[in-house]
């Protein structure tokens, strides 16, 4: 109307729409993250190298050893020393028809070739083995016990644990052990092929090798072992 002024409503700054109309809901605001602590502060010592790195000190204290080792100081024990086999061993390869000696000697570090024994039907060749036992003072027999290369015992095994057995009936206080000798023959064939004999004509040379074989392959596994 002339002469009336015209009267705006009052704006609020809270209100987010049109002046005199219902004021909007705003979402909340989320709380400001907490400042992070201030970093840990570590002093330094400034160390002047314009002359050189500075010396290190190794200090060592003196131990009085003139009355004895002291108690407090404490020394590991040391681990007991394995036992050398000592004694002459007694090798031996049983066959059909012979059965091959082989002796080591003292210290049984080297097997050597013995003798041949003939296979009796009266056991004489074990008497004899036994007296050679009881004459070279053996300490212990290898008996080679022949297998199939598969590892399977057949009547040639079977014969020669006969045999270890009557001989250890014998020789009671001298043990008697089988070992496996599947290739003895051969390697001894083909070291007396190597030194110009010729196996074939010599059999009781080439049993006697063959002990030998068994007998070396047996002092180095058990040298090896202790």
């Amino acid at each position: 109307m002339p002469g009336t002024k015209d009267t705006q409503p009052e704006h609020s700054p809270e209100d987010t729409g049109p002046v005199g109309r219902r004021k909007r809901e705003l979402p909340a605001v989320p709380p400001a993250r907490p400042r992070p602590a201030q970093p840990a502060h570590h002093p330094t010592t400034e160390i002047d190298l314009s002359r050189g790195f500075p010396p290190v000190s190794h200090e060592t204290t003196e131990i009085d050893l003139s009355g004895g080792w002291p108690q407090h100081l404490k020394v590991p024990p040391k681990p007991p020393a394995a036992a050398a086999p000592s004694g002459r061993v007694l090798g031996v390869d049983v066959g059909t028809v012979r059965v091959g000696l082989a002796l080591s000697d003292p210290t049984g570090t080297l097997a050597s070739p013995l003798e041949t024994l003939k296979r009796a039907k009266d056991q004489s060749d074990l008497d004899r083995l036994a007296a050679l036992v009881v004459e070279h003072e053996v300490t212990e027999v290898v008996v080679g016990e022949p297998r199939h290369l598969s590892g399977a015992s057949g009547a040639s095994a079977e014969d020669a644990a006969a045999y270890s057995q009557a001989l250890a009936d014998r020789i009671a206080e001298v043990p008697v052990f089988l070992i496996d000798e599947r290739l003895s023959t051969v390697t001894a064939a083909s070291h007396l092929r190597e030194g110009g004999i010729d196996s074939r004509k010599q059999r009781p040379v080439i049993d006697q090798a063959a002990a030998v074989v068994i007998l070396q392959q047996y002092l180095d596994s058990r040298r090896a072992r202790s």
